[in-house]
C-alpha cells in the first residue's frame, strides 16, 4: 500500500461562496458535542480556523482560558484575527499551520479541536497523532467531519446525483477523503487513541431562506471555485456540466419540498 500523502490540494478552496458557508458555523451549530467537555481555563488550539466563527465561540466560553486558531492559508487566518478583533476576543492568538507537523511542544493544550479538516488532508491518520502530541494527558482532541456518501436530499434532482459523485471524485484525486466522518474512529484507533466517544450529528436545510442559503452557495461553488477549477482541469467536468448541475441545485433549492441532510461523525479521544 502506498504511503498517504502528508499533503492534499484543498478541494473548497476560499471563494466567497466557500466563506459564506464557512462563516455560518458556529460552536452551538458545529462544536456542540465538545462544549460540555470545556472548562472556563481551558487552553485550546483550532486546527482549520477558517474565518474563525466556531474559534471565537469556543473563545467565549474560555473565559479564563486562551484560544489558539491555525489555519493552513494565510490570508483566512488575517480574516479570522479580524473576526475576533471585531467580537472583542482577547483571549485568542493565530498562525499559519500543517495538522502534520504542527509548532507547538507536546502536551501544549487542553483540548485540540478540528471541524471539516481530515476528510481535506493527505495522512489523516499522522494529522491525529500530531493533534495527540500537543494535548497534555487527560485532555481531549475533538475532530467532527461531514461524510459525503451519507447526504440525503429531497426531491430526486438528477443534477444533485451528478454533483454527488463528480465531488467525490475531485476530493480523492486532490488527496483527500470525502467519506471522512465514517472513517474518525478507525484513524483515531491507528493514531493510537483508546479512549475514544463516537457520534453522529446533523445539519438540516429545508426552511425556505435555509433552502436559499445552501443551494445558493453550493451553486456559486460549483462553477465559481477553487472546486470548479479543479474539476475542470483535472477532467472530471465541463464547464458546461458544471453550470447544468449548478442549475440543478438551485432548482433543489426552490422547490417548497427540498430537504437536505450533512451528516458528521464526531469523536472525542481522552489522552
Amino acid at each position: 500500500m502506498p504511503k498517504a500523502r502528508e499533503t492534499a490540494v484543498y478541494t473548497h478552496g476560499h471563494h466567497e461562496s466557500v466563506l459564506r458557508s464557512h462563516s455560518w458555523r458556529t460552536a452551538a451549530n458545529s462544536a456542540a458535542y465538545l462544549i460540555g467537555e470545556l472548562t472556563p481555563a481551558a487552553r485550546i488550539l483550532d486546527i482549520g480556523c477558517g474565518p474563525g466563527t466556531i474559534s471565537a465561540d469556543l473563545a467565549a466560553l474560555v473565559p479564563d482560558g486562551h484560544v489558539t486558531a491555525v489555519d493552513a492559508a494565510p490570508g483566512v487566518v488575517e480574516r479570522a484575527r479580524a473576526h475576533a478583533e471585531e467580537r472583542g476576543r482577547r483571549n485568542m492568538s493565530f498562525a499559519v499551520a500543517d495538522v502534520h507537523a504542527l509548532d507547538h511542544p507536546d502536551a501544549s493544550f487542553d483540548v485540540v479541536h478540528a471541524h471539516q479538516v481530515l476528510q481535506h488532508v493527505g495522512d489523516p491518520v499522522q494529522a491525529l497523532r500530531e493533534m495527540r502530541r500537543v494535548t497534555r494527558p487527560g485532555g481531549l482532541v475533538a475532530v467532527r467531519d461531514s461524510d459525503y456518501g451519507a447526504f440525503t436530499w429531497f426531491p430526486e434532482v438528477p443534477a444533485l446525483d451528478e454533483w454527488a459523485a463528480l465531488y467525490q471524485r475531485v476530493a480523492r484525486a486532490n488527496g483527500g477523503e470525502p467519506d471522512a466522518g465514517r472513517r474518525l474512529r478507525s484513524w483515531a484507533r491507528r493514531a493510537g487513541f483508546s479512549d475514544i466517544t463516537s457520534t453522529a450529528a446533523t445539519w438540516c436545510f429545508t426552511e425556505p431562506a435555509e433552502r436559499a442559503w445552501w443551494s445558493g452557495l453550493w451553486a456559486d461553488r460549483t462553477v465559481a471555485s477553487s472546486y470548479a477549477a479543479l474539476a475542470v482541469g483535472g477532467g472530471h467536468a465541463t464547464a458546461e456540466r458544471l453550470a447544468a448541475v449548478a442549475e440543478g441545485w438551485r432548482t433543489w433549492g426552490a422547490d417548497e419540498d427540498g430537504w437536505f441532510m450533512v451528516p458528521h461523525g464526531e469523536i472525542l479521544c481522552r489522552v
